[in-house]
């Protein structure tokens, strides 16, 4: 994991919650820490994690995640032992 991984995962734990998050750096977030991507049409991507499944949807037309999906990213994470 680089530095830009790192601040990216960093992101998901401050407060308030960020709301400027690329789509883009999440996915990359997630490759970084070896997750397996996959992409099932339109904008529906399922991400998972030690065999740990979670389904969701790209942003659009927007680039940056909303709140409550950054809230769902840190969940996610925090549930597979990925912190900061």
């Amino acid at each position: 994991m680089n530095s830009k991984h790192r601040r990216t995962l960093e992101a998901f734990f401050e407060k308030p919650v960020r709301k400027n998050i690329l789509w883009s750096d999440i996915v990359a977030l997630f490759a970084a820490i070896e997750a397996n991507i996959i992409n099932k049409g339109g904008s529906v991507v399922t991400i998972e994690i030690n065999g740990s499944p979670h389904t969701f949807h790209r942003p659009h037309p927007e680039k940056e995640a909303k709140t409550y999906y950054v809230k769902y990213v840190k969940k996610f994470l925090e549930d597979n032992g990925i912190k900061p």
